[in-house]
């Protein structure tokens, strides 16, 4: 068939992991009005306003833990990297003298070096040191939950870190919310560490991954590596919890809301249509949340529709 004037067709990029044409289109498509419909009613999407995502956090990480104190239950949660919000949330504990004697912290993920080596919590762009420092240290001594129920990412733990959620009886919440690949903590889907048929990778659990590209350029522009697109800054690889720990989850909130620093431009409003409307797959990772319970809260920016802007360039 002759290609009517103006036409011009092309396969995504092979660096692109998820490369269904069809469902790519598909999910470009979908407007604002519609981004928060979905079959499964377990899957609860809400679009919010950007300055309320921050508050959502707050508010539901303080809600658990003072629920959970007052009912004398332990809490376990595995942690993303929402600094600076840590400290506002040390900061109103610290207010109402809330103790955090019952909780037990989990950090998602930590970078590792080209040989495998993870970062230290010494380590001041790591995560590990990020929740140490900013929510622990930030919460008066008496209310910090025990040393030992604090726990990073090292390689003496890293075969252990799922056994040890799961002899707590599973986390009782998992936070995330998608990279610009799709990633899940750091679970690439690109990486050969996690190249699995979707029932196997399922069942995955920690390991050392290597990061995208797409992710070294995302991160990149994080204000710990000084926001100006050093790609060298970020380490090769990382030291993630599997799809395992976040279907073992108990509860599941999970954020879209990840911007270039207020502007309107927005790397995840499309990786985020593919996570919540495409298919279920490893090579969107975040796609996995379609078939859990999980609350999902997408802001306007990421919702906003999928359309070009003559009047912009870069």
């Amino acid at each position: 068939m002759a290609k009517s004037a103006g036409e011009f067709h092309y396969q995504p990029s092979p660096h692109v992991p998820f490369r269904d044409v069809e469902a790519i289109a598909r999910c470009r498509a979908i407007k604002r009005e519609d981004i928060d419909k979905h079959e499964n009613p377990q899957y609860r999407i809400r679009v919010v306003k950007d300055a309320d995502v921050p508050f959502i956090f707050l508010a539901d990480m303080i809600g658990r833990i003072v629920r959970s104190a007052e009912e004398g239950k332990q809490l376990v949660m595995i942690m993303p990297n929402p600094v600076p919000l840590y400290r506002q949330v040390a900061r109103v504990l610290n207010q109402i003298k809330q103790g955090c004697a019952h909780v037990h912290l989990f950090a998602m993920d930590e970078y590792a070096n080209e040989n495998g080596e993870i970062a230290p919590d010494t380590w001041e762009l790591g995560f590990g040191y990020a929740m140490k420092k900013n929510f622990v240290a930030s919460l008066d001594e008496q209310l910090r939950p025990p040393e030992k129920q604090v726990h990073v990412f090292t390689n003496a733990n890293l075969k252990d870190y799922g056994r040890m959620i799961t002899d707590l009886g599973g986390a009782d919440l998992c936070y995330s919310g998608p990279g610009w690949t799709g990633h899940l903590a750091f679970v690439e889907p690109d990486a050969p560490e996690f190249d699995a048929p979707l029932e196997e990778w399922k069942k995955m659990g920690p390991r050392i991954c290597t990061l995208s590209p797409f992710t070294l350029a995302q991160n990149s522009l994080h204000g710990s590596f000084g926001m100006s697109g050093d790609l060298s800054a970020v380490p090769p690889k990382s030291a993630t919890i599997g799809p395992a720990q976040v279907i073992e989850a108990k509860n599941r909130i999970d954020i879209h809301a990840l911007g270039v620093h207020g502007t309107a431009t927005s790397w995840q409003r499309m990786i985020t249509r593919l996570c919540l409307h495409g298919p279920v797959t490893p090579k969107v990772p975040g796609s996995i949340h379609q078939i859990l319970k999980t609350d999902v809260y997408v802001s306007e920016t990421a919702a906003t529709n999928i359309e070009p802007n003559w009047d912009k360039g870069y």
